[in-house]
């Protein structure tokens, strides 16, 4: 009689339904269930299946063709495990308990690390950075010695035959088993296992080649892109602390205190003069230069304005640049018909309208409400705790600047948490969501950390809710420029800093007494400061985007056994406007990137006055056969921008809302409704004017009359447009709401 029936699953499983496909979680615990007592053809209609329990039992391996996707959660504890290579087909899995298995050891804990990339909590601990280090530094040290093996001792048959590969086959995997050795002894069960699995690899690869290595030349790009070399830019100087411990270490909120409650913005220093709003001030430090020994955000170009000392460039003399008139306006003529790549975006939803709600003063220095000189560089929005904030966000935004930062409620304008670092200045910030395991019984929870650096090369580890600043390590002997996290793999978090690198980090989850543990995975090498770091929403995993002081570069991201873990770029990708250079004029810069839909990406150029919306899957496309280092963007559209001289002054886009902001040096924020684009006519060749122009809402300050319109650095929006949040190069936070929508025009 079967033990496991269609009624039973139902019975056992919740929510309670008449169909096994809606069924998200089981209990078929203490059952004394054996493996042939699992019919793989049922079970495998829990297409939906999520967590399951299956202690207690006598299961000694997992049924074969048994796959459920969206299982995340498994329960084998109190089993009779032996083979765990079973479990391989559970990809999807995070979470999984395999306590009270007599058989099971050390080398089975490591094999299943592997085999199962997703999985971050075991036995009811955060396992995330050991896997990690599994999957990628140990493979890594077995792949270097199992290529000195074949190197010194092997070599491919001339001719190649089915009975000579075999042979060498067999003869190539026991020396390889035989002669590696890494690691302790009590794990020589996995790495002789793995060793196979890698000389197997290994001398496939050599036998079946997958593509002809890239070219190290670049050939001839299309020709509606020219491009000049982009010139030298000069680096900034070293920063050097000796008294910096290079050591992660635990950092309680006393390192980084916050400021209670009572210590936020009251809402009186300043005002709108338009609207009768009530305003936000307060607290910490600076516009003016750094020591020459500190590199500002700036310090790149020798003939641009410092990123640390922004001027309002004059007008005199004539200084002006025009703007020139856009390359070959046909180009983008021949590339309307790809412009339905952008029905991704929303077309039901109208064009919202934003009005200004707070100005906040809170990175002060000394918390002086006079302070107009700090400089505010990065804020983003808390995604949501359960998931990447993809479908939905909270209206808590972090910013920073100076040597602070500042966790912000955008409804009331009040600052909630506040984290001061004397000495720091912080250029970056980043929100990702790990695993907290609470251990016992209990199952690991999602939580929000923020992660943030600047000049000294260090990255502070936070979690806002609880108030607590739990860790930080070094990055790089120089300042950070940027950060991003990966928020598929939430504990992937990248570094961009001014010796021209970006470091890939592992910084795993925390436990409930907030330890952690950091690992290095990958460095990419650079030509210049990263200013921007976007990660392409279909392959966040495998490619990298990085806008720099000499163009916009694609990395190849993807980890594994046979990829090295220093790489220099897979290729750049060039723009139209590139071919207009002449000594005055220098377009490579890219100040501003992000993606607007899984394919449109949003990029603008130092001095060009325009943004260009092109697709990133038939740029990518342009080189079949991988040999061109260099590939013009296929531009979709232009749009109408401000023509300044100030750099950096960084766009933003929201997806959910189909919207791009970038701020200019007036205060005023251009908005893009780009579902409205395709009503526009392209073939004109005129650049697309932007949807409306938030102009500078002209906070007056006591005593002091108008502020005017600042440089804004940095906007972000929440993942549903309720709120815009602006950071100005004047320590002013702007928060615009949406006050409802209107018709499009």
């Amino acid at each position: 009689m079967e033990k496991i029936t269609e009624k039973l699953l139902l019975e056992k499983g919740s929510p309670k339904t008449n169909k096994l496909e809606q069924i998200k979680t089981l209990n078929l615990s203490k059952l004394a269930l054996k493996v042939q007592d699992l019919p793989a053809r049922l079970l495998s209609r829990l297409r939906s299946l999520e967590r399951w329990d299956l202690s207690g039992n006598r299961l000694q391996e997992w049924p074969k063709d048994l796959e459920l996707p969206a299982l995340r959660y498994l329960d084998l504890s109190d089993n009779q495990m032996e083979d765990v290579t079973t479990l391989e087909s559970l990809g999807g899995l995070e979470e999984l308990k395999m306590e009270d298995n007599l058989y099971i050891t050390v080398s089975d804990n490591y094999k299943l690390m592997t085999l199962l990339p997703n999985l971050r909590i075991y036995n009811g601990k955060d396992v995330t950075t050991t896997a990690n280090h599994l999957r990628y530094v140990y493979s890594e040290n077995l792949r270097t010695r199992i290529i000195a093996v074949w190197e010194k001792s092997f070599s491919l048959p001339d001719p190649i035959t089915p009975e000579k590969l075999s042979t060498l086959k067999t003869d190539f995997v026991n020396a390889t088993r035989q002669q590696v050795k890494f690691g302790p002894a009590s794990v020589s069960d996995f790495t002789k296992w793995k060793v196979e699995i890698m000389a197997k690899e290994y001398l496939r690869s050599l036998t079946e080649p997958k593509e002809e290595a890239q070219s190290e030349e670049p050939t001839d790009t299309k020709d509606n892109c020219e491009v000049s070399t982009p010139t030298k830019r000069k680096q900034p100087a070293p920063v050097t602390d000796s008294s910096i411990n290079l050591t992660p270490r635990k950092k309680l909120c006393a390192d980084l205190p916050a400021s209670p409650v009572g210590d936020s913005p009251r809402k009186a220093s300043l005002r709108f003069k338009p609207q009768p709003l009530t305003q936000t001030i307060r607290m910490s430090p600076r516009k003016a230069a750094p020591p020459p020994s500190t590199p500002t955000r700036a310090q790149t170009r020798a003939d641009t304005p410092k990123r640390g000392s922004k001027v309002r460039q004059t007008k005199e003399d004539g200084a002006q640049i025009k703007q020139k008139e856009g390359v070959s306006r046909k180009e983008l003529q021949r590339d309307a018909d790809r412009l339905p790549t952008l029905k991704s975006c929303s077309q039901t939803q109208q064009p919202v309208h934003l009005k200004p709600l707070h100005v906040l003063q809170c990175h002060s220095k000394q918390d002086s409400s006079e302070d107009f000189s700090t400089q505010l560089w990065a804020c983003a929005f808390q995604p949501m705790p359960d998931s990447t904030g993809a479908g939905g966000g909270s209206r808590l935004v972090a910013t920073c600047g100076g040597d602070s930062l500042c966790v912000i409620d955008c409804e009331t304008g009040i600052v909630m948490k506040k984290y001061k670092v004397p000495g720091e200045e912080f250029f970056s910030l980043a929100w990702s969501t790990v695993l907290m395991s609470r251990g016992g019984n209990a199952s690991a929870q999602h939580c929000s950390v923020l992660a943030a650096g600047g000049k000294r090369g260090l990255v502070k580890l936070i979690h806002p809710r609880n108030n607590v600043a739990y860790g930080e390590f070094r990055a790089s002997r120089k300042s950070l420029s940027v950060l991003r996290f990966n928020h598929h793999r939430g504990n992937f978090l990248f570094t961009g800093s001014y010796d021209n690198k970006i470091v890939m980090w592992d910084i795993g989850g925390v436990d409930s007494q907030y330890n952690y543990k950091v690992v290095q995975l990958l460095v990419l090498e650079i030509s210049a400061t990263p200013l921007h770091i976007c990660l392409p929403p279909t392959s966040p995993n495998s490619h990298l985007l990085t806008a720099c002081e000499d163009g916009l570069h694609c990395f190849n991201t993807q980890l594994g056994n046979n990829n090295a873990t220093k790489r220099s770029k897979e290729m750049e990708v060039t723009f139209p406007v590139y071919k207009k250079e002449d000594k005055d004029h220098d377009y490579h810069t890219i100040d501003g990137l992000s993606f607007l839909t899984d394919d449109i990406v949003a990029s603008k150029s130092y001095m060009h006055g325009a943004i260009y919306l092109w697709s990133w899957s038939r740029t990518k496309a342009q080189r079949p056969d991988k040999k061109s280092r260099e590939v013009c963007a296929v531009v979709l559209a232009e749009l109408q921008w401000t023509n300044t001289e100030i750099p950096y002054l960084a766009l933003n886009t929201c997806p959910g809302r189909a919207y791009i902001v970038c701020g200019d040096d007036k205060g005023r924020l251009w908005t893009y409704h780009v579902s409205n684009l395709q009503k526009n006519s392209l073939q004109t060749g005129k650049p697309i004017q932007p949807t409306e122009v938030l102009e500078w809402p002209t906070p007056v300050k006591n005593g002091l009359g108008q502020v005017e319109g600042p440089s804004i650095n940095s906007v972000a929006m929440d993942p549903e447009l309720h709120f815009l949040v602006a950071l100005s190069d004047k320590n002013m936070v702007i928060v615009w709401k949406r006050d409802g929508e209107r018709e499009s025009s």
